[in-house]
């Protein structure tokens, strides 16, 4: 094992973090290669500096007149556009999204987390902590209906066991027993959980008092001396459109709920900044007891995976909303517009639906915010019913395990929701009738 990463290990083997390391994540280490030493020359090396495998001119790198005249003249520097971009990510982009976090998630003030680093995209966050924090054979929880590139990361990926609950409980609201059952259920000592609110496919977040129910929940599995990291997917945060629905991440309550809790947030400026092709995501460490030294350490592994698995991300996406989010003229107000938007189409659906509450080949889950709202087909096969609907109406929606046929009323112009909405209930009775 590297040097590097033995003391990165040794500094967090008092940390709650250190149990969870992979093999992978424990041989994990941020090399004093090309790119470390690149950093330090940028500082020092003021005559010549010949680290950098970028090719430049009178310090700015070359590049195609087609491509920057696409861009804006004077916003930016070809520096800005074509150079390599840092490995944890645009330390001012950085340091604003961890603004914008505490601005969104009030709790947050005043507690130590780390500096968001800069990921290429929610999946490859996910991706790295399953390839850090996950061994062949662990087991996760997870709620039974869930963002299926789950399984393709946990399971496929880093050989993790399902460890699945129902994710409604008996009065229609998210399952909190069933969730602590199943952490309790997890054998041996710690225990993993990923939850994702809004949720994919179900567009269900929960309430105040449902998310205060789930973090005493797992502060009462940690107070067992089982240790539990909690993965909070926020990959369609803020788009809450009910007053009692909790518009904080969970990550900010279990960001010091207990020191057997280690919280993880991955999220995204794909939705939260309207720029789903960028591929440019967040992550960020959390615990009650963690130290500058553990979240550094945490830090360096993270900038490992990252270097050997995309190097660093994209460069112009980072500077494009860095500029959005410093000199933009339109940045609140266009996001408030989608916000509006978002919410009208919402509403929308749950009245469409509503109207079919009597009909008993399909059951709406509940939701409340986010993109979608799903079906539950009772045993029925959602891939028939999706393949009817797109081959006799052209209408195109998504089967989720067989069960579940999800609608993403994000991508449907608010015209065409009651018409989506009745046809999916008439293909169904035509189907199974």
């Amino acid at each position: 094992m590297n040097i590097l990463a033995e003391e990165l290990n040794r500094t967090l083997s008092d940390s709650v973090a250190y149990g969870f390391l992979s093999l992978i994540g424990r041989r994990m280490y941020f090399p004093k290669g090309i790119v470390a030493q690149s950093d330090e020359a940028k500082e020092k090396a003021k005559k010549y500096n010949a680290t950098v495998g970028l090719a430049t001119k009178n310090g700015e790198p070359f590049y195609l007149q087609d491509i920057y005249s696409a861009f804006r003249e004077g916003t930016f520097r070809p520096s800005q556009i074509f150079s390599y971009a840092p490995g944890g990510g645009d330390k001012t982009l950085r340091a604003l999204w961890k603004e914008n976090m505490i601005r969104k998630n009030p709790g947050l003030e005043g507690k130590k987390f780390s500096l968001p680093l800069v990921t290429g995209g929610l999946t490859h966050a996910i991706s790295m902590i399953a390839q850090l924090f996950v061994s062949e054979g662990d087991e996760i929880v997870c709620p039974d209906l869930f963002w299926d590139n789950y399984d393709l990361i946990f399971r496929d990926l880093a050989g993790a066991e399902p460890v699945l609950f129902p994710f409604y409980g008996k009065d229609g609201g998210f399952n909190t027993e069933g969730m602590k059952e199943a952490l309790l259920s997890v054998k041996g000592d710690h225990a993993r959980i990923t939850l994702n609110f809004p949720n994919n496919p179900t567009g269900y977040s929960p309430s105040r008092s449902e998310a205060e129910a789930i973090v005493k929940a797992v502060v009462s599995v940690a107070e067992t001396g089982k240790k539990v990291m909690v993965i909070s997917d926020d990959a369609y945060f803020g788009l809450f459109f009910e007053d009692d629905t909790e518009k904080e991440s969970l990550f900010t309550y279990f960001a010091d709920a207990h020191e057997n809790i280690f919280a993880v947030k991955g999220d995204a400026a794909t939705k939260e900044e309207m720029v789903w092709g960028f591929r440019v995501g967040f992550l960020t460490y959390a615990s009650r007891g963690f130290s500058d030294a553990h979240l550094d350490a945490l830090t360096k592994k993270t900038l490992g995976m990252i270097r050997c698995t995309v190097s660093n991300c994209d460069r112009p996406g980072q500077s494009l909303i860095v500029e959005a989010m410093k000199n933009g003229e339109h940045y609140e107000a266009d996001k408030a517009a989608l916000f509006a938007e978002m919410k009208k189409r919402y509403s929308i659906v749950k009245k469409a639906v509503g109207r079919h509450s009597g009909e008993s080949l399909l059951t709406p889950y509940a939701f409340n915010s986010g993109y979608f709202m799903a079906f539950d087909t009772h045993g029925r096969s959602a891939e028939d019913l999706r393949v009817y609907l797109l081959e006799k109406y052209q209408i195109g929606v998504i089967n989720i395990m067989g069960g579940t046929l999800r609608l993403a009323y994000c991508s449907v112009e608010p015209e065409g929701l009651d018409e989506i909405i009745d046809t999916v209930y008439k293909a169904a009775g035509e189907l199974w009738n």
